[in-house]
């Protein structure tokens, strides 16, 4: 079958979305569903957020911990999502449970995960109103709030969030990646849907589709025992097994994400809309085993899997985009920590 140009304009738009930071309706998953388990909160996935939030001499809000197995030492405002809640709601309510401050987020800087149980989403957020919170208003949220010039001796619950301040401040001297907030838009698991793209020499790109029912991006779940986005590696392992192994698959970051907690067990999910790079492993070796030149490819390889297709890019805006985003990863970025 081939792509006809109707279904190669549908998915072009569609790519186009997404690289504006708009999302859509999950309307399937195409992969892994049958290893995947609805999320659900307080029972198979916990989301955390957590605010960086400076004032006009770039001090970062700090919060000293009231809980026994850290107590009074000091960490960014942080804590679960609770059920029913919004990404963004859940971080105005920390941020005022903790530090007294009413507060905006402004983007999402980073997004940190441990598979699908556990993932973390880092804002970057200003105050705009209420007042800190001092020792006199201590309780079990936390003891008191202070602003941290990063210079004073502070005892810190954990190292982990010198690298989520920095992110803040280059974030804040160099927007390097579009503002991305959360969209409300509901998904029963946590789901990866791929921009799957590859480079070919001479800079064309393609990018791998499913072809039925309609043509259209992939959606994988993600699962229990690997990162959320090992749920691109199934994908690839799925259309071209043969170069699975001759081939990285690099999830690149975020375009934007779709969370709607509304109904607790039915949207409580999250599906990350991502761009993927399928990239050859620069080490190319013979039968036996010893080192050739790299040969960069023309094209991707062929697809084994009937239910795929590599649609080429004609457009010529959207192809100058794919292969920017690609070079420069000048979206929001998806860590593992495993």
């Amino acid at each position: 079958m081939e792509v006809t140009e109707e279904g190669r304009r549908q998915v072009e738009q569609q790519v186009e979305q997404l690289l504006a930071g708009q999302g859509s309706e999950v309307s399937g998953c195409d992969v892994g569903l049958d290893q995947s388990k609805p999320a659900t909160l307080r029972k198979n996935v916990t989301y955390i957020v957590c605010g960086v939030i400076f004032n006009d001499q770039e001090e970062v809000l700090m919060v000293q911990e009231a809980k026994q197995d850290c107590y009074k030492l000091w960490y960014l405002p942080a804590g679960r999502v609770e059920v029913g809640e919004s990404l963004e709601e859940a971080l105005r309510r920390e941020v005022k449970e903790e530090a007294g401050f009413d507060c905006e987020p402004i983007t999402l800087l980073l997004i940190q995960e441990q598979g699908p149980q556990w993932i973390r989403f880092i804002f970057l957020a200003r105050v705009t109103g209420g007042n800190i919170k001092s020792v006199s208003s201590a309780d079990q949220e936390s003891l008191q709030a202070s602003w941290w010039d990063r210079q004073a001796v502070l005892p810190l619950r954990g190292r982990d969030i010198l690298r989520l301040i920095d992110c803040g401040l280059k974030f804040r001297q160099d927007a390097w990646h579009p503002v991305t907030l959360p969209l409300p838009l509901s998904c029963r698991h946590v789901l990866q849907r791929l921009v799957l793209v590859f480079t070919g020499s001479d800079q064309q790109v393609w990018i791998l589709l499913l072809r039925a029912p309609g043509l259209h991006l992939p959606t994988a779940a993600a699962l229990k025992t690997h990162a959320v986005t090992w749920a691109a590696n199934t994908v690839v392992q799925e259309a071209v097994p043969s170069a699975y192994h001759d081939h990285d698959v690099n999830t690149l970051g975020v375009f934007s994400l779709q969370h709607d907690g509304r109904q607790h067990g039915k949207t409580d999910g999250v599906c990350f809309n991502t761009l993927v790079a399928l990239v050859p492993d620069r080490v190319q070796r013979n039968e036996d085993g010893e080192k050739v030149a790299f040969v960069p490819a023309a094209k991707p390889p062929p697809v084994e899997n009937p239910r795929y297709v590599w649609l080429e890019v004609r457009n010529p805006t959207l192809r100058e985009k794919l292969l920017e985003k690609t070079r420069n990863t000048s979206i929001l970025p998806l860590h593992s920590l495993y």
